[in-house]
């Protein structure tokens, strides 16, 4: 099967190829540093550079690619749409599947663009999109559309994978957001339906960088430029401070004073009194634990910086997601 990927990122397409007997021909992306990932991983990728630069090829079996989502995603004030700089690149992606003629083709992009743009892209290509979360087959709510005519059935199986299933055990101090407080009562906790459990929230805002999340649930969507304390991964509740004595534990002040005793900790000589609840410790996830998410192996991306991991895993496929639309391949088309 011979494949080319578009907009490639860091291949996470190759990752779910996996073992398939394939002409990986060509790889177009422009990000040093996601290239830097497929280089580093891979040693049958030609990388083609510019998709704007993608001309005079045939005979390709499958074209795959993510098309930048920058102005058709919910997450940019005043977006544009097809029309913005970055995301008018899908023109690119339809040039090329006209000159290539594919037997196969998938196109991805975000569930949250408006249905002007989402309905010019059906009329382009041709086909309807089908959403896929992959919380479905992972522990991330990441809703992408995918445009495809690989004849795929149904949705993948829930596998149940909860946050706190792929969570590292022990993880350094730099990833913690100091020793705030989340406001665990009942009242407080929003569950919502993409399989997410908001907790509260840090900083003085309630802005999507600084919700804090149950690893109980699924996380937060992975994004390449995303702010606030939580900047790219979402914040985390992972345990109380200590452990759960009577002096870790927080108090209403709506109520009665538990017994002053001698210990001391965290609450000192008189437990602290202000939500109840616990002390919580707050974090943001680790690279691995992106790469988890995203289907990628361990340390797949530990070429690049944190900051570096971080956006390229926020940018990516979710490999998982992708495994399951090419299990639909015809059984002479999968080799």
């Amino acid at each position: 099967m011979r494949v080319l990927s578009l907009f490639d990122g860091i291949a996470c397409l190759r990752v779910a190829l996996g073992d398939r007997k394939i002409d990986y021909y060509g790889s177009a992306e422009i990000d040093v540093n996601a290239i830097a990932v497929q280089m580093n991983n891979w040693d049958d990728i030609t990388p083609l550079g510019d998709v704007c630069s993608v001309k005079g090829i045939t005979d390709i079996d499958l074209l795959c690619g993510g098309s930048p989502c920058v102005d058709l995603s919910i997450a940019k004030s005043n977006r544009e749409g097809l029309k913005g700089d970055r995301s008018k690149l899908f023109y690119e992606w339809i040039r090329i599947w006209k000159e290539t003629k594919p037997r196969w083709f998938i196109l991805e992009n975000v569930a949250s663009m408006a249905d002007t743009d989402r309905d010019e892209i059906s009329k382009q290509i041709g086909v309807k999109p089908i959403m896929i979360d992959a919380s479905l087959v992972s522990a991330q709510s990441r809703k992408r559309l995918f445009w495809t005519n690989i004849p795929v059935k149904g949705l993948p199986e829930n596998r149940n994978i909860r946050l706190k299933d792929i969570l590292e055990p022990t993880v350094a101090e730099t990833f913690f957001i100091g020793n705030h407080i989340t406001r665990t009562l009942r009242k407080e906790v929003v569950s919502k339906p993409d399989g997410l459990t908001v907790l509260g929230h840090c900083g003085n805002s309630n802005s999507q960088g600084n919700r804090i999340y149950d690893t109980d649930a699924k996380s937060s969507t992975l994004s390449a430029n995303g702010g606030g304390l939580g900047a790219k991964t979402g914040l985390y509740q992972v345990g109380f401070i200590g452990n759960n004595y009577q002096t870790n534990r927080v108090y209403s002040d709506d109520g009665k004073c538990p017994t002053i005793t001698k210990g001391s900790s965290v609450g000192g000589h008189v437990p602290v009194k202000i939500e109840v609840g616990e002390i919580k410790r707050i974090r943001k996830l680790t690279p691995v634990e992106c790469e988890r998410l995203q289907g990628v192996p361990d340390n797949y991306t530990d070429c690049l910086s944190n900051t570096q991991r971080y956006r390229c895993l926020g940018n990516a496929f979710n490999v998982e997601v992708i495994k399951f639309i090419l299990s639909f391949l015809p059984v002479g088309d999968k080799n």
